[in-house]
């Protein structure tokens, strides 16, 4: 079966056409403006199209065969996750008008989170509340971490390892996974908690944002927006960029030296606290944008993670390639844990799920 896959971030889409060895045949990566024309061209020789949705919600929790009933499920958990939800339930429509017959399948980045121990997923608040809104730790980047577990189990030669994955893009999150079963992640009930990322804050002190908006005069609306889309990176050091964060703390930049030492601080500490969540570390696996193309923002984060028996092989780490879309094991030799970089591929999740929802 031959599978189109629609990953759409905040700006852009990237369509890819699989074939049933999973190999990529057509890659296009288009904008939300030009989906439909885009689309057009690559339907005719594809057999189903897959879509990732960031929010499952507690519903869905396994690819589904799209239905007008589901996109209204989706559609009303926009606000748990309003920089990507209505963008992404646009595409499926544009998709649906493009190709009305094509079978099509959402693909949840929140359901390889769905059976997290109830330790791991429970906030401390009111059964009431928690019972009458579904208020839990649902995770995100699911797919991406989903495919990570899988590759690092080939590379290790065993499913038993317990690994923290560390997606670091644009968004970034960690998942503590045990045997192929995660036991925590850092994102909440919303993309929006955790670590910090290009434009969001991460976890923020819950008291601050009650704060601003008694106290600092300012909206919700505009509480949200600062942490959502001008914290992170952005607000830090007025870039979202890690490449120009990089460049500038190197030459000497104040505000890119601290947003690189907030970022690390964070990011290091996490992952200490998913490693006592597994009772310790067999493998680091590094994935997404940053963590794939970034050589000093591996080496800056294991240097703060030696006492996990982390060590790259400099070599190895400077020489990664993220074009070639081939793994690596960058540790250094007979390193206690070891640090894998594993290329995202979460259009190969997709179609997975797609394929299995079509029976």
């Amino acid at each position: 079966m031959r599978v189109l896959t629609v990953n759409t971030g905040s700006s852009s889409v990237k369509l890819r056409v699989l074939d049933a060895d999973d190999r990529v045949v057509t890659t296009r990566d288009s904008t939300p403006d030009d989906l439909a024309d885009d689309v057009a061209d690559l339907v005719r020789d594809v057999d189903a199209v897959g879509h990732r949705i960031v929010h499952g919600g507690p519903d869905h929790v396994a690819p589904e065969r799209v239905t007008d009933a589901l996109l209204a499920d989706l559609r009303a958990l926009t606000p748990l996750a309003s920089l990507h939800q209505p963008i992404a339930l646009d595409a499926v429509i544009a998709v649906r008008r493009v190709a009305p017959d094509l079978p099509a399948v959402t693909c949840f980045d929140t359901a390889f989170h769905a059976d997290l121990p109830a330790a791991a997923r429970t906030f401390a608040l009111p059964r009431e509340w928690r019972e009458r809104h579904d208020l839990r730790r649902y995770g995100f980047h699911g797919l991406s971490h989903a495919w990570s577990t899988r590759r690092a189990a080939e590379l290790l030669g065993a499913p038993d390892r317990r690994l923290v994955i560390a997606h670091l893009g644009s968004g970034a999150s960690l998942a503590a996974v045990r045997a192929g079963r995660p036991v925590d992640t850092t994102m909440g009930l919303t993309p929006l908690d955790g670590l910090v990322m290009a434009t969001r804050s991460g976890a923020v002190d819950p008291g601050l944002v009650l704060w601003l908006v008694e106290h600092g005069g300012m909206s919700a609306h505009e509480v949200a927006e600062g942490i959502d889309r001008r914290g992170g990176l952005l607000g830090l050091a007025g870039t979202k960029d890690m490449r120009e964060v990089l460049a500038r703390s190197a030459a000497g930049d104040d505000d890119a030296a601290l947003a690189l030492d907030v970022y690390l601080h964070r990011l290091a500490a996490s992952v200490a606290a998913m490693t006592a969540a597994l009772g310790g570390l067999d493998a680091l696996v590094v994935t997404g944008g940053v963590g794939e193309a970034s050589a000093d923002v591996r080496r800056l984060m294991v240097e703060r993670l030696g006492f996990l028996g982390l060590e790259l092989d400099p070599g190895a780490n400077d020489g990664f390639d993220p074009s070639a879309g081939i793994d690596a094991d960058v540790s250094a030799d007979g390193a206690a844990a070891r640090v894998l970089v594993v290329p995202a591929r979460e259009d190969a999740e997709i179609a997975r799920g797609t394929r299995s929802a079509l029976g």
